[in-house]
């Protein structure tokens, strides 16, 4: 097993791609990689598979027969299951980048590709989603966080979040006080190496501020002009 890839120990991985040729291509390279690679060739099949085992990330096609990409993994957030996902597609345009992550996706990687970047951001997904005990429950002011159940309250009362709604507040929390830039959100909460010329931080922001700070009188999320976010506690 190659000592440069840590979080390939033990690690299982679903593969749902219905070109047979890429599948294989994927479930040998991820086994030389030191991962066990498991694959599913139709939507259907993908999500049966998801729904009944445990995996640490899946990789998901785009176009997939008898369930696309999209709402195979729209319903697997809707059942709570926050397995992370990489989309793996030949849609290659920033929208469809974005409609990707907006659905639930943790990355995105699009055709043709080079094997190395895909393990680096298997690498990056699952890492996000793997933290310290110590460091599972998050707390800033009556905002509440809960990595493990995924669940979020403020003040006592549920937050119901979207997936990239919760990787965006989970960032937040993660640095607290902190100004945190719109390239470092894009980077760290959309895997995004590059600015994809969108609104999607400053709608997904304004989301998360309606579910968070609407019934409050003390706003958590601020907006530092010309920077950026941060979210801190109310000064006493």
């Amino acid at each position: 097993m190659d000592a440069d890839l840590p979080y390939a120990v033990c690690m299982r991985l679903l593969v749902i791609e219905d070109d047979l040729e890429t599948a294989a291509y994927l479930v040998k390279g991820l086994q030389e990689s030191g991962y066990v690679a498991e694959h599913a060739a139709t939507g259907p099949d993908g999500l049966k598979r998801a729904q009944a085992s445990s995996y640490d990330a899946l990789i998901v096609d785009r176009m997939l027969p008898g369930l696309d990409g999209l709402s195979l993994v729209r319903k697997l957030r809707a059942e709570g299951n926050g397995t992370p996902v990489l989309f793996l597609t030949a849609l290659a345009d920033v929208d469809d980048r974005v409609t990707g992550l907006q659905n639930g996706g943790d990355d995105y990687l699009a055709k043709p590709f080079a094997f190395a970047e895909l393990l680096a951001r298997i690498e990056a997904i699952v890492r996000r989603r793997s933290a310290p005990a110590g460091e599972m429950r998050l707390r800033v002011a009556d905002l509440e966080m809960d990595r493990l159940t995924r669940n979020v309250t403020r003040a006592g009362q549920a937050v119901d979040l979207q997936a990239r709604e919760f990787r965006l507040l989970e960032y937040l929390m993660l640095h607290a006080g902190q100004t945190l830039t719109r390239a470092m959100l894009l980077e760290q909460v959309w895997g995004y190496h590059f600015d994809p010329q969108t609104n999607v931080i400053d709608v997904h922001m304004s989301r998360l501020r309606s579910k968070i700070d609407k019934h409050s009188a003390q706003p958590l999320i601020h907006t530092v002009r010309g920077t950026g976010y941060c979210l801190r506690a109310p000064t006493p």
